[in-house]
């Protein structure tokens, strides 16, 4: 008598999408205290720099530490993110990845856990770069706080997406070697370091299709003066697509190797 064959083993809902495994994957990010303090400490050593000379400034001078304070968030949430995203290079040699592949979890909801991990780190950055700025005489409405905030971490799902996709594509000795000059760039090209107006014309001519535009503009728009609309959001919508499309087809690629 012959054995039956086993039964198929039923899709998971939410593709194995849960919080038992975005809690690990949490705990295990914010125990790599290199990169946390790495995450804190570079963008506030920035703000430290380029902000301090404006601290005696009046409110009605175009709040310029205000500006470098939500700028700097922005780059922080960007290092963060990246950086935690980039991480899977280094799980791949660890096998962590493997280990993932032998449970039910799909290519999607592994990046959404791998996005929603890396954000924290996101959040981590922006909140120290907010208690920072207000330490050095920022002061803004409770709202305004609030929604610079939302739009600076935000968007750190685009440099999650970013760093989860080039640690899938870079070999793990290279990941961070080229990750950390390219976001140098991006935030030059987006106009988080140095006004996009006094950038020539050329850059600021491809600075809207850079994926640190949106962010840029966004997060500075909640202190007045314009600047963000609906192409912004556009350009963070089509990067979001583009990185996760990426990462779900290396994901794929590996699993049909395994």
């Amino acid at each position: 008598m012959s054995a039956s064959a086993p039964a198929p083993r039923s899709a998971p809902a939410l593709g194995g999408f849960n919080a038992t495994l975005l809690g690990l994957e949490i705990r295990r990010a914010l125990r790599s205290l290199r990169t946390v303090i790495l995450v804190v400490a570079m963008p506030m050593s920035f703000l430290l720099l380029y902000g301090l000379p404006y601290r005696d400034h009046h409110p009605g001078d175009g709040q310029p530490l205000a500006r470098i304070t939500v700028a700097m968030a922005v780059y922080g949430a960007m290092i963060g993110a990246t950086s935690c995203g980039a991480g899977v290079a280094m799980e791949r040699v660890a096998g962590w990845n493997r280990q993932l592949r032998l449970t039910p979890l799909r290519p999607l909801a592994q990046v959404a856990v791998k996005t929603i991990t890396a954000m924290v780190l996101g959040l981590i950055a922006v909140l120290a770069e907010f208690a920072l700025g207000a330490a050095l005489g920022v002061d803004l409405p409770p709202h305004v706080w609030l929604l610079a905030g939302l739009a600076a971490w935000l968007p750190s799902a685009v440099f999650a997406l970013f760093g989860l996709f080039t640690g899938l594509v870079l070999p793990s000795q290279n990941v961070m070697q080229l990750v950390g000059p390219a976001l140098v760039l991006l935030a030059v090209l987006g106009g988080i370091f140095i006004p996009l107006s006094l950038l020539p014309h050329a850059i600021r001519v491809v600075a809207p299709f850079t994926p640190a535009y949106g962010a840029g503009t966004l997060a500075q728009s909640c202190l007045g003066g314009g600047g963000a609309g609906a192409a912004s959001v556009l350009n963070l919508l089509a990067w979001t697509g583009v990185f996760t499309a990426g990462a779900v087809w290396r994901l794929r690629q590996d699993v049909g190797r395994s």
